[in-house]
């Protein structure tokens, strides 16, 4: 139902909210697991398959590391892994925020074509610049990983 420019979700603010608690919950135990256990020491972690099939680095490979570094206080170190954390944990936190606050409400504002196409714009430039990222952190010696 839309009201206000805002569609009105339908459903119980309790069954709103289960997808959003379990998603932090899930979240929390993989939070306290990494922090408990190194990905750094092979054995405990499953391998990137473009790291294992292909010798190169996808965007994401050091992730786990750099997180594991931040939640260990090391910033250097995370920066060092995977310099994309520096925006992507943000980014994560933001939406899960947003989207937490709709579950909350049950309100969502509606987009005219011109946003959707805006935030369609948004998407594919963030997807061309992470992939950017994924080649070129594999040709850059700097960045210690890869081909270079």
């Amino acid at each position: 139902m839309v009201r206000n420019g805002y569609v009105v979700e339908q459903r119980s603010r309790r069954r709103r909210l289960i997808p959003v608690a379990a998603t932090a919950i899930g979240a929390i135990v993989g939070t306290v697991y990494l922090r408990a256990v190194d990905p750094n020491i092979p054995g405990h972690y499953p391998g990137c398959p473009s790291q294992t099939f292909l010798g190169i680095d996808c965007p994401g490979c050091g992730g786990m590391r750099g997180t594991y570094d931040l939640l260990h206080g090391d910033v250097a170190g995370m920066l060092d892994h995977n310099i994309l954390l520096i925006i992507a944990l943000p980014a994560l936190l933001i939406a899960f925020g947003i989207w937490a606050y709709r579950a909350w409400t049950g309100r969502r504002p509606t987009a005219t074509p011109a946003q959707q196409a805006q935030r369609s714009r948004w998407m594919v430039t963030a997807l061309i610049a992470v992939l950017v990222f994924g080649v070129v952190r594999n040709f850059v010696p700097y960045l210690g990983s890869g081909l270079g």
